[in-house]
């Protein structure tokens, strides 16, 4: 009988501009990781990034693939940025429900520089960027529930990537 080691879920926790895409491309390429980002997906079907039944729809598929590919022993980064507290519970749950190990990455940065970042980054543009105003992110900051350390503690220690576990 074939056993499956466990899979490993990633979530990328934190408001636009904090450093998630980057993070979750390094990490693919380090663990290795498959990387779910709805932005990416969403421009190159062509659909607008604020289509929100377009998303929602979108997010539900790759939690459902998500599910599929941690039964098979993979690890997953999802890239939602995970705005609630409920959200990440819901998905910490289902994924221990499969046996797998699940982390929680927060990327947090001080307000004025998310805003020099999307400053930025909506001037040069690229794949599965979407352009956000200063209004924009200061309204989702105030929707925002960062992750307290008793949540934090609720998961997983990160996974050493090849990199990091070389490292000093």
């Amino acid at each position: 009988m074939r056993t499956t080691r466990p899979g490993r879920l990633i979530l990328l926790c934190g408001l636009p501009g904090a450093g998630k895409t980057t993070l979750a491309r390094r990490l693919a390429g380090e663990l290795p990781a498959i990387r779910l980002c709805p932005d990416e997906w969403l421009a190159d079907l062509g659909i607008d990034a604020y289509d929100e039944q377009a998303r929602d729809r979108l997010e539900r598929l790759f939690r459902r693939h998500a599910h599929d590919l941690l039964r098979l022993g993979q690890t997953v980064i999802l890239e939602f940025g995970f705005w609630s507290r409920a959200e990440r519970e819901e998905l910490r749950l289902a994924a221990r429900a499969l046996g797998a190990a699940v982390e929680l990455r927060y990327l947090a940065a001080p307000l004025e520089e998310l805003h020099s970042r999307l400053e930025g980054r909506n001037a040069t543009g690229g794949r599965g960027t979407v352009p956000i105003s200063r209004d924009m992110l200061d309204h989702w900051a105030t929707l925002f529930e960062p992750p307290t350390p008793d949540e934090m503690a609720l998961f997983d220690e990160p996974a050493t990537s090849p990199r990091e576990d070389t490292a000093g």
